[in-house]
């Protein structure tokens, strides 16, 4: 018989075992068709790999992630993410959806890519609801049912409103929830439950939510699992504790690894491959890890083709040079070699296209100095709300500083804060609003985006009227981006024309911008273990403890708005 590819003398994950046998794999067409240890004289095979010293494992599987975090298109995302061995990925698009609505999913929907690109519903456009936040596309009811009815889509992506989970039987949400559980009884639910247990955990479950990808803590993992949530470990969750509860447990096949969000500079180092590298680092067994990342992501989205490598399964895989420091020698997608180490990152020939109005998407009108002056009523002394950030992930604190008054505006230039502003920047309301942050910025200067989860409305921060002016300025004219300024000049730039959050260029150029931004806001001050996604997510409404949106500064949880000045509404 005629094979289209023979791996011989490879050691082999046996998924069941968890354990690597020396076998010879032979593949028809795209599917793995025969393994075994005994030499294969019957076959004839179009080409022969010896993976001598190598090992092979299923190609890795990323469940829970967002395209746009890193900046770019499904197509040169694919391209870029197969040089790190991820072969399957499951998107969940609320980004896009939320800048353009369902017009914004079928353009991702549309784009070729040589990996396989699943989608989950955003079941959250906007995060909260539109009297807290402003966007420019709306995932309701109806357009729920519409993408039921697609192909790619495979799960219900993160549900993120806690109050209209938890408290509002008829929100929008609960609404989705059971239109999918009605249409899609076996789907997956994606949730979204960060620092929630007990009674609380126990009404997310009770709703149908089934996954939990936010930050865990030994404390969280173990009640998580134990009450029956499926966890989802991005980078910030690998951590030595957290691996040693999962390891002392047994809880392998109630967990995944995944990346949910990497950055564009970030995905030039490692992808879903680093977190695996990471995991083992933090103490699990590497075969584990690896089991972690393909054959439980792939039972998780009920996946009966992939994950494993065993007859009629796809043929996605990897030869590792190494399994502890999992090197990847080559990568393999439907039985064809589709990456080599030292290679470069291949790119499509036609360049990735958006409609013409993905282009052209800010319609907010530019900043002057009166927007930044604000008229108290205190003589000599205001007491301000306040944002203050942490150094390690997105997480913030609600607390309250006094700013002096000069000539009954407040001095906030000298205050040591940075004022952030929120600028609804799709034509429908002109909203803007207010708030301080505290630990931002210890130099004068800004940084603004339109890259500002999950809205994406105008955000710009800074501790100087004169360069808040000049980076929303900035902005506005290159249609969205991050941008830096400091004493009037750019520091660091990174266009994202398609929709403020997109850049259609390769992934080593932007990359290489995000880096400067980074670089740029370090010399302003800003410490974080990633700054552009801790800058980025002070709009999201929905991750602890107060955030600000066009609509106003908020508390997520109870989702009550918060002055900009104690007891004045400015």
């Amino acid at each position: 018989m005629k094979v289209d590819l023979a791996i011989i003398n490879a050691q082999v994950f046996n998924t069941f075992t968890k354990k690597f046998e020396k076998k010879n794999v032979l593949i028809v067409k795209d599917k793995f068709y025969y393994l075994s240890a005994d030499e294969m004289k019957d076959y004839q095979a179009v080409q022969v790999v010896n993976a001598e010293n190598q090992y092979m494992i299923p190609g890795l599987m990323d469940i829970h992630m967002h395209i746009e975090s890193s900046m770019t298109s499904p197509s040169i995302f694919s391209e870029a993410v197969l040089t790190h061995g991820v072969t399957t990925v499951v998107a969940d698009a609320h980004e896009i959806a939320n800048v353009f609505g369902m017009e914004g999913l079928e353009a991702f929907f549309s784009q070729p890519s040589m990996m396989d690109i699943f989608y989950a519903i955003p079941s959250s456009v906007p995060s909260t609801t539109p009297e807290l936040e402003t966007t420019g596309g709306y995932i309701g009811v109806e357009e729920v049912r519409q993408l039921l009815k697609h192909p790619k889509v495979i799960a219900l992506g993160e549900a993120m409103n806690f109050n209209g989970i938890v408290n509002e039987p008829d929100s929008l949400i609960r609404q989705i929830l059971r239109a999918v559980q009605s249409e899609r009884p076996f789907m997956p639910l994606e949730g979204h439950v960060p620092r929630v247990s007990g009674l609380e955990l126990s009404k997310f479950l009770y709703a149908g939510i089934t996954a939990d990808h936010t930050h865990q803590s030994p404390e969280s993992i173990y009640e998580k699992i134990t009450n029956g949530m499926f966890l989802e470990f991005q980078k910030k969750s690998i951590t030595p504790e957290n691996i040693r509860v999962v390891v002392e447990n047994h809880f392998y096949d109630y967990m995944a690894f995944i990346t949910d969000d990497v950055m564009a500079d970030d995905l030039l180092e490692g992808h879903l491959d680093a977190n695996v590298r990471l995991a083992i680092f933090c103490g699990m067994p590497p075969e584990q890890a690896i089991y972690c990342t393909t054959f439980t992501p792939a039972r998780r989205m009920g996946f009966q083709d992939r994950g494993a490598i065993v007859p009629g399964f796809k043929a996605d895989f990897l030869l590792l040079n190494d399994v502890a420091s999992f090197e990847i020698g080559s990568v393999y997608k439907d039985g064809k070699l589709v990456h080599k180490r030292g290679i470069d990152i291949q790119y499509p020939a036609v360049k990735p296209e958006f409609p013409k109005h993905f282009y052209r998407s800010l319609h907010c009108r530019a900043l002057t100095s009166g927007d930044l002056r604000f008229r108290v009523k205190a003589a000599e002394k205001a007491v301000v709300n306040v944002i203050q950030i942490s150094e390690v992930g997105t997480f913030t604190e609600h607390v309250q500083r006094e700013v002096k008054v000069i000539d009954g505006f407040l001095d906030w230039e000298n205050s040591g804060l940075a004022l952030i502003v929120v600028m609804e920047r799709y034509g429908k309301t002109g909203s803007i609003a207010y708030g301080f942050v505290d630990k931002a910025l210890s130099e004068k200067g800004a940084v603004a985006t339109t890259w500002a989860h999950d809205h994406h409305n105008l955000m710009v921060m800074g501790t100087s009227s004169k360069d808040i002016i000049a980076a929303q300025k900035q902005l506005l004219d290159m249609q969205g981006g991050y941008v830096v300024v400091q004493d009037g000049k750019l520091q660091g730039v990174c266009p994202l024309p398609v929709g403020g959050i997109i850049s259609d260029a390769p992934i080593q150029e932007l990359g290489a911008q995000l880096k400067e931004v980074r670089k740029a806001m370090n010399r302003l001050g800003y410490r974080n273990s990633n700054e552009i996604m801790s800058f980025s997510t002070l709009s999201l409404p929905v991750s602890p403890i107060i955030k600000i949106t066009d609509k106003g500064m908020m508390n997520v949880r109870s989702q009550m708005m918060i002055p900009l000045v104690e007891g004045e509404q400015i």
